[in-house]
C-alpha cells in the first residue's frame, strides 16, 4: 500500500470512527490488518502462511508456532478492552493539544488512574519511528531549561532542579518552520551537545547556534556551522532574542503545552516521553486529516515491542487521582443500543401547563388579575 486513503484505511471523522469500531471484534480485525496487511506472517520464523484457530490465535504452517494478534505489540497481555484502547488512541491522536491521564480516566470510565496513565505512556513510547529522517537544510540548534524559575538560583546554565533540553528546528527561506527534534541533555558540554546534533541533523546541513563553547567542533563533524553571538548583537543594538527565533518559538510552545495540557505536572524521569509526544504533534501540525494521525499511531503500536508497566515506572509509582470512582479495568465500550432512554425515563415531567410558550400570556394575566386604573394611569397602574 503506497498511501493510505481516508474513508478506506482510516476513519475521516469521529462519527465514522464510532461506526467502524463498535465492538472489540472490529478493533481486533483492524489491528490484524495493520500488523499483517498481506496476510499472516509468523513473527518467529517469518514464514507467510498459516491458519486461524478456534480461540482466535494463528498457527504458522511452517514452525507450527501459535500467536495472537496482540502478542508482541503494546497491547500484549492487556486486560483493557480494545474498544477502550482505540478510543484512547483516537482522543490522543485527534485532539490538538492531546489529553491528560485524568481526563482520559474520566472520559472512558477507567476506575484506576495508573491504568489511564500507563495507556498514554505506552502510546508515547511508540511515537519515535525507527530510522526516521534527520533534519536537513538550515537548522537552528539551542538549549533551554524546562522547569521554571527557582528563587536564589543564578541564571545562565545553572541547572538546579530544572532539566536542560536540546532543541533543533528546521528553518525555511524566506520564512517558515519545518520539523523539530527535542531531547534531554545531561549538561551543556560538547560531549552532550555533539551527539544530540549528529542524531538530529543530517550531515552537510547548515547548523546555526549561539556562541556557546559546547558547539565548537561541529564543522569537523560535517556541518556548515554558523555562530551567532548575543554579546555582538547587543553591541550592534539588536535584540539577542531574535538571533534564533525559530528555536525560541518552539521552546515556548513546548513549555506552554506542558503547562496547559498537563498542568506542568511532569516528572523529570518521564520528560523525554512528553517531549517525543510534543515533537510528534508539532511535526504533524499541518496534517489535513486527524484520522491519518490516528492511523500512524496505531501502525507504530502494532509494530512495537511490548511495554510493561514496570518499564514505565521511574522511581515512585504514579499517584492516584483524588475521588476515583473505584479501582479496576474499564468496561468495554461495546454497548447495546440505548433505545432512546430520554423518552422512556421514569422521571418525565407531568405538568398541567405547557413547557414551552409560543407567546407571552397577556390574556391570561388580564383575566386573572383585575386592574383598576385611574384616568391618568395605564392598565398596569403606573403613571404615564
Amino acid at each position: 500500500m503506497d498511501q493510505p486513503r481516508a474513508g478506506v484505511h482510516y476513519p475521516r471523522s469521529t462519527g465514522e470512527f464510532q461506526a467502524w469500531f463498535r465492538t472489540d471484534e472490529d478493533c481486533l480485525d483492524y489491528l490484524e490488518w495493520l500488523r499483517w496487511p498481506g496476510g499472516f506472517t509468523c513473527p518467529s520464523c517469518g514464514h507467510a502462511g498459516g491458519w486461524r484457530l478456534g480461540d482466535g490465535r494463528h498457527e504458522c504452517a511452517a514452525c507450527h508456532g501459535r500467536t495472537s494478534v496482540t502478542a508482541g505489540t503494546i497491547f500484549d497481555r492487556t486486560r483493557t478492552p480494545l474498544t477502550v484502547w482505540f478510543t484512547a488512541c483516537w482522543l490522543f491522536a485527534t485532539q490538538k493539544d492531546g489529553i491528560s491521564a485524568q481526563s482520559l480516566q474520566r472520559s472512558l470510565e477507567i476506575g484506576s488512574y495508573p491504568t489511564a496513565w500507563a495507556m498514554l505512556h505506552r502510546l508515547r513510547s511508540v511515537l519515535v519511528r525507527p530510522g526516521r529522517d534527520r533534519l536537513s537544510g538550515i537548522v537552528e540548534v539551542d538549549e533551554t531549561f524546562i522547569g521554571g524559575d527557582e528563587p536564589g538560583l543564578r541564571g545562565g546554565r545553572a541547572r538546579g532542579k530544572k532539566v536542560l533540553t536540546g532543541i533543533a528546528v528546521e528553518v525555511f527561506e524566506p520564512k517558515g518552520i519545518g520539523r523539530c527534534r527535542m531531547a534531554v541533555l545531561a549538561d551543556g558540554s560538547a560531549g552532550s551537545l555533539h551527539p544530540f546534533v549528529t542524531g538530529a541533523v543530517e550531515p552537510g546541513a547548515t547548523v546555526i547556534t549561539g556562541a556557546w563553547m559546547g558547539y565548537h567542533g561541529l564543522a569537523r563533524l560535517g556541518y556548515v556551522h554558523e555562530r551567532r553571538s548575543q554579546r555582538a548583537a547587543r553591541a550592534r543594538g539588536d535584540d539577542p532574542g531574535e538571533l534564533l527565533p525559530a528555536v525560541h518559538r518552539v521552546a515556548s510552545l513546548a513549555k506552554r503545552w506542558l503547562l496547559g495540557t498537563h498542568q506542568g505536572s511532569v516528572d523529570e524521569a518521564h520528560l523525554p516521553a512528553y517531549l517525543d509526544e510534543f515533537v510528534f504533534r508539532f511535526n504533524r501540525r499541518r496534517s489535513a486529516s486527524r484520522g491519518m494521525v490516528f492511523y500512524r499511531v496505531l501502525e507504530l503500536a502494532a509494530g512495537h515491542d511490548p511495554v510493561r508497566f514496570q518499564d514505565l515506572l521511574a522511581g515512585k509509582k504514579p499517584r492516584p487521582a483524588p475521588r476515583a470512582r473505584g479501582w479496576g479495568h474499564p468496561p468495554s465500550l461495546e454497548r447495546p443500543v440505548a433505545n432512546r432512554p430520554w423518552r422512556t425515563g421514569e422521571l418525565q415531567l407531568q405538568l398541567p401547563i405547557p413547557l414551552r410558550l409560543s407567546e407571552y400570556p397577556r390574556r391570561w394575566l388580564s383575566e386573572a388579575v383585575p386592574v383598576y386604573a385611574a384616568p391618568d394611569q395605564d392598565v398596569c397602574g403606573v403613571d404615564m
